[in-house]
């Protein structure tokens, strides 16, 4: 399974979401490259220090949508949606900045490298298999 969302994510493009709520339960979505997957099947997420870092905070829960470019003739809904639950965070600038798959202009210090455990994996559209 782990290496299936490394091989998914390093093979596919598209648009991700990743959706937190605080405390008292009020949602926020955001846009989000693809998680970066790592070999004990943890995910993350570089994030500056908004909304989403702050709920996190309180509410170790989210969800990963990512809607999978598909062709022009194809108009089909392929992706996943990731169930997350925070394990912890790192904000060692260095191993961010080996993990950015873009750089940019500006100074990006105070990020900061979220991994979360997938808790669930289901496909875009619809429930999955069944068990």
């Amino acid at each position: 399974k782990t290496m299936s969302l490394q091989s998914y994510f390093k093979e596919m493009t598209g648009t991700g979401v990743l959706s937190t709520a605080d405390q008292d339960g009020h949602v926020n979505a955001a846009v989000y490259a693809r998680p970066h997957c790592f070999d004990d099947g943890t995910v993350g997420f570089i994030m500056p220090d908004r909304l989403t870092h702050q709920n996190l905070k309180t509410n170790d829960n989210a969800v990963y949508l990512f809607h999978q470019d598909v062709g022009e003739d194809d108009r089909r809904f392929d992706g996943k949606r990731l169930y997350l639950r925070k394990l912890h965070e790192d904000d060692d600038q260095e191993r961010i900045a080996s993990l950015r798959r873009r750089t940019y202009g500006d100074s990006r210090d105070g990020r900061h490298l979220v991994i979360f455990e997938v808790e669930k994996e289901l496909p875009l559209v619809g429930a999955g298999d069944v068990e």
